[in-house]
């Protein structure tokens, strides 16, 4: 059955677009994480920065809280696509291989 599967060209096209898909995100990730360690690195000053006078929040407590939020964003993201589009697409593929089966 794997056989079948792995020669319908439905599923190189599900194993591309997973992987460009799972690629984007992780690249965005990367991005994001460590534009905040460069930013704790070269901008210390702003990231020890109030928000507002007399508060004990600091920007670089709101951005770190807020990239935990965005890459919890990310994952939801990519849950819904693949109980989606790509579980859609890989039903499709084992009842393909099924009928060849038989």
């Amino acid at each position: 059955m794997y056989a079948h599967i792995r020669r319908n060209p439905r599923f190189a096209e599900l194993v591309a677009k997973r992987t460009r898909f799972a690629g984007i995100l992780a690249a965005i990730v990367l991005v994001v994480f460590y534009g905040f360690v460069l930013l704790v690195a070269f901008a210390p000053e702003l990231i020890g920065k109030r928000l507002f006078e007399g508060s004990n929040l600091t920007f670089g407590i709101l951005a770190g809280l807020l990239q935990f939020i965005f890459f919890w964003i990310l994952t939801l993201v990519y849950v819904r696509r693949a109980n989606g589009e790509f579980d859609d697409i890989n039903k499709e593929l084992v009842k393909a291989a099924w009928k060849e089966e038989k």
